[in-house]
């Protein structure tokens, strides 16, 4: 009986700080997909409600994480991305930071491996793992690929 309310608390606790990744679509993007026609005229990036975080900020070519996060508690003024990234050339990952503000409600952040931190368009991650920190360095959600934890074969 206790495992049986354990495993029902376990999701409760998981959300207790009201802070949730609903979704993450990996993909490469260039320059052009970023261009709206506002910028022809005022020279300046138009990101419309999405927050856009780059590992080089004047680079806009590479691969990037679209992450919406909802957050159903207050906004925080500092909040903390950390990126693990394993590429096709090595099996140690990456570790690429991104310091934010995480307003209320539903929003999205645009997590771009720009400049000399990607190898190009052909390049695809093999696993990654996506942690959301508050201010104090603690844990407030996390998202992986499937492959960042691989099963351990010798159990079967």
């Amino acid at each position: 009986m206790r495992l049986v309310l354990l495993f029902i608390l376990l999701p409760a606790l998981a959300q207790a700080n009201g802070v949730e990744i609903t979704r993450i679509w990996p993909a490469w993007r260039d320059t052009a997909s970023f261009v709206r026609i506002s910028e022809y005229f005022g020279g300046k990036e138009n990101t419309g409600r999405q927050t856009m975080l780059r590992t080089q900020p004047d680079a806009r070519d590479g691969f990037y994480f679209l992450t919406r996060v909802n957050n159903t508690g207050p906004a925080q003024a500092e909040a903390r991305f950390v990126l693990e990234v394993i590429a096709p050339d090595s099996p140690t990952p990456k570790v690429f930071r991104f310091t934010t503000a995480l307003p209320h409600g539903s929003h999205v952040f645009n997590l771009g491996l720009t400049g000399q931190d990607w190898a190009g368009e052909a390049v695809h991650p093999v696993a990654w793992r996506l942690r959301l920190q508050d201010s104090g360095d603690r844990e407030i959600a996390q998202s992986q690929s499937y492959l960042w934890q691989m099963p351990d074969a010798t159990k079967h």
